[in-house]
């Protein structure tokens, strides 16, 4: 992750208006990318469907099936741990605003989360655009600065870790792998030198032969081979999925402990062979229940639903999550002659910038009653490591 030339004491907001980093539309990737992703969530379905006389063997992913099962021991150390996390942007008013005194209203991207990640472990975060799931991640990063809570980071507190000399320390151990790689990388530089940016930067006084040494390894990592070909092309000359790959390299290189991975098509799992963490941003709930140990749902700035992948998957206990599972493939396909049961969603999602009262799904909720209209709720631990944010989860 190279340090970008930017204020790092103020929000970054110029992508989007709500803070929330822009889509830009679909994000160009590699079809055989996205087809072998689908291909596995597929077959971890398959594998789990008692209709089947003969199901196909799980796929070989550390994430293992079950309802409780991680690749993480339960007392593995926290690596990361957020606390009452709020981001929240200025609102801009007019000159009509100004000279009638109107108070400024703010954007609540992020509204006061709770989060924590053990050392190995892939969590997934997992919602709709202006979720408040990638302005969380630019958090994590120090690419955007919190307005309220803490960031503990291995131990120590780094919320107000800023400039760019106490920054890079960190940025060494905490690396982001962007969302779009058609903005990430500079037609004008070799791939190699896109890889080789962030050791230059670090200024970690490695030679020229072994910084290179650092750059083929990267790539060969990624699933670039054979790695000095590549390092020698220019991204107009790589595919979608092949573009994704290097930005994963440039993150790889700097050898981190934490790596938040943003809407990633070409998602790699190397944390068993380089000891990695995941905070994997995503809004396709089928991918996240294929890589991740736990799924954390955001909605509105908030967390509706967090706990074991295959729990949320197989037993959401959040209206809001139970609609993104319906109209996703399903653990548990419907039988010969049914119809799958689908929650579509009615309505957009509100402006952060006036966000409801009370539940802040109820009006977009199909099981919605009156205590949900004036009443947030908060989370209920609702057994086996799952919380769900839901007034009738609550109440079994």
């Amino acid at each position: 992750m190279t340090e970008r030339p930017h204020d790092e004491t103020a929000p970054d907001t110029r992508h989007a208006p709500n803070g929330e980093h822009a889509d830009h539309g679909a994000v160009p990737h590699d079809p055989d990318d996205h087809e072998a992703a689908a291909r596995a969530a597929a077959l971890h379905a398959a594998a789990h469907d008692p209709a089947l006389p003969s199901p196909p063997p799980h796929p070989a992913h550390e994430h293992a099936p079950g309802t409780t099962v991680s690749a993480v021991a339960a007392d593995a150390p926290e690596i990361l741990r957020l606390t009452a996390l709020e981001v929240h942007f200025p609102v801009r008013g007019g000159i009509t605003d100004s000279l009638r005194r109107r108070p400024k209203g703010v954007v609540r991207a992020v509204d006061g989360i709770d989060l924590s990640i053990r050392k190995g472990e892939i969590l997934a975060l997992v919602g709709e655009s202006g979720s408040g799931k990638t302005t969380t991640g630019r958090v994590v990063v120090k690419l955007t600065k919190q307005t309220g809570g803490t960031v503990i980071f291995d131990g120590e507190d780094v919320s107000t870790l800023w400039g760019t000399g106490r920054l890079r320390p960190y940025r060494r151990r905490v690396q982001l792998i962007f969302q779009d790689p058609y903005e990430t990388l500079n037609p004008k530089h070799t791939i190699g030198d896109f890889v080789e940016e962030p050791l230059l930067v670090a200024g970690r006084g490695l030679s020229k032969a072994e910084r290179r040494k650092r750059v083929i390894d990267a790539l060969e990592a990624a699933g670039l081979r054979p790695a000095a070909d590549y390092a020698a092309r220019y991204p107009h000359e790589l595919s979608g999925g092949q573009r994704q790959r290097v930005v994963i390299a440039g993150a790889l290189v700097m050898d981190p402990e934490l790596v938040v991975a943003d809407e990633p098509v070409s998602m790699l799992d190397l944390r068993r062979e380089r000891g990695l963490t995941y905070l994997f941003i995503t809004h396709d709930l089928a991918i996240a229940w294929v890589l991740a140990d736990r799924i954390a749902v955001m909605y509105l700035g908030k967390i509706m639903e967090i706990g074991p992948a295959e729990r949320v998957i197989r037993a959401p206990r959040n209206p809001y999550t139970q609609a993104l599972v319906s109209v996703s493939p399903s653990p548990d396909p419907p039988s010969e002659g049914e119809d799958a049961q689908r929650t579509i969603l009615v309505g957009e999602t509100p402006d952060a910038a006036h966000i409801p009262t009370g539940c802040r799904f109820h009006p977009r909720c199909p099981l919605a009653f009156d205590r949900c209209k004036v009443e947030e709720p908060p989370l209920f631990d609702v057994g086996e490591g799952q919380q769900a944010a839901c007034w009738l989860a609550k109440e079994g």
